[in-house]
């Protein structure tokens, strides 16, 4: 990435319209945050009450099912609540951004309609601004939206992923809207508690993508300054994480490693559906086409059924979210000791099993190495050494990972900060959304 000599000014005294509304929405994998300038320049995130308890976070998930024959919409926590009562009716998607820059996703069948990427995308957005606390701006209003350096998924196409957004928004409301690279608008928030001039390394680890970017920050009389040095990205973060339990511990007790007879032959199962089946976005369509009947003709032909028909059992009943429930439970226990339980326990299916922290580390090695090689190609890019890096501001959900924490200690331990890693993103994109030359701080596919 070619390094950028544009200064830009940063709102220590924003140099937008205060009264001017705008929406800052880090539209998370995992988790999506909104975020606004309150009365006296003063961020404030949106709220969702749910069971009369405020929250900041929404999950990033969707539910359908039927009433009075329509097809009806929830989101977040609410659409795991519908899922949990009534799982054999409810069709539940997570991770689905995963599909946002992929062109051989073309739609998924919800009750015998499909539904394509900007359908989902405009549902969930819909859904998100209704729940929020206080009601966020939209219509002519200003949006300014987080996306990836680096899309997740194979080959994905960034245009594309542009295209489908904007579809999206404008369904919202929004004909207004902004993009601005996740790592950049962390490293915008960071900036306010900056004292004095500094590189900045911004390291953003999401459900789908880890993300970063360089900038220098240097303080004049008309406030804090900010060079873009570099920025680079890789398409995996916490769901690879979660993809390597899920192949060590839970596929090989649902049949990966088996066979099956064909034609007087012993073969291996596929490992195609088992890599299908670690990835939440990729779990959550399973059910539909061919794969649970190519599934069966397997189970019946192989060496050891029983295993398979607990993996059909899976994708049949859509057990994904509490199979990521256990799966998630295990990775925070991971962060704060040495093992940790793994417990799954649905629809007659029991896997229990013990995850040492050691081996958890080597299972994502390589995944750390990928975001090794981004980090050194960010500081070739902006032609910095370690040593030149004043601060390292890790944000994200993934950034609690002790192994990730481990890896950037090559900057001095004494120079990493965290702090609002969930929050970090939507806040700087409200920030950047009060700047009059937005454009200096947006990027545009074309």
């Amino acid at each position: 990435m070619a390094k950028k000599e544009t200064m830009h000014q940063l709102p220590s005294g924003s140099d937008g319209d205060p009264a001017s509304a705008c929406l800052g929405l880090d539209f998370g994998t995992t988790n999506s945050v909104a975020a606004m300038i309150g009365a006296g320049g003063r961020i404030e995130t949106a709220q969702f009450i749910h069971d009369g308890v405020a929250d900041s976070v929404c999950r990033s998930a969707l539910s359908f099912f039927k009433s009075d024959n329509e097809t009806q919409v929830e989101i977040g926590p609410w659409a795991v609540d519908r899922y949990l009562a009534d799982p054999m009716d409810c069709r539940f998607l997570q991770s689905f951004k995963t599909f946002a820059a992929s062109g051989s996703f073309r739609s998924t069948a919800i009750y015998g309609r499909p539904w394509r990427y900007e359908d989902l995308m405009a549902s969930f957005v819909e859904g998100l601004l209704s729940k929020c606390q206080p009601l966020p701006p939209t219509s002519s209003n200003r949006l300014v939206i987080g996306r990836p350096v680096a899309y997740a998924g194979h080959a994905p196409d960034a245009t594309l992923a542009q295209s489908r957004y904007e579809t999206a928004l404008a369904r919202c409301g929004f004909d207004d809207v902004h993009f601005v690279y996740e790592p950049v608008a962390a490293a915008f928030y960071f900036a306010q508690r900056l004292e004095k001039d500094a590189t900045v390394l911004v390291a953003d680890f999401g459900g789908g993508t880890s993300d970063f970017s360089i900038v220098r920050f240097s303080f004049s009389k008309d406030g804090i300054r900010g060079i873009p040095l570099s920025r680079t990205g890789v398409g995996l973060a916490g769901d690879r994480f979660d993809y390597r339990i899920i192949d060590h511990v839970v596929s090989p007790r649902l049949g990966k490693g088996s066979q099956y007879k064909s034609f007087g032959k012993m073969l291996d199962i596929p490992i195609h559906y088992f890599a299908n089946f670690a990835a939440w976005h990729q779990l959550a369509i399973m059910k539909a086409g061919p794969t649970i009947r190519e599934l069966r003709q397997l189970a019946n032909a192989s060496d050891n059924p029983e295993p398979l028909e607990m993996l059909i059992t899976i994708i049949e009943n859509d057990l994904g979210y509490p199979l990521y429930k256990a799966i998630s439970e295990a990775k925070l226990a991971l962060s704060h000791h040495a093992e940790a339980a793994f417990s799954f326990h649905s629809d007659g299916i029991s896997i229990d099993a013990t995850i040492e922290r050691e081996e958890f580390e080597r299972w994502i090695a390589p995944d750390l190495d990928r975001i090794d090689l981004a980090v050194d190609q960010a500081l070739l890019d902006a032609g910095l050494t370690p040593a030149d890096i004043d601060k390292v501001f890790l944000t994200g959900g993934s950034s609690f990972v002790p192994a990730v924490q481990e890896r950037f200690k090559r900057f001095g331990e004494e120079r990493l900060e965290t702090g609002d890693q969930l929050l970090s993103i939507a806040s700087g994109l409200a920030l950047i959304g009060q700047e009059s030359n937005i454009e200096r701080w947006t990027v545009r596919e074309v």
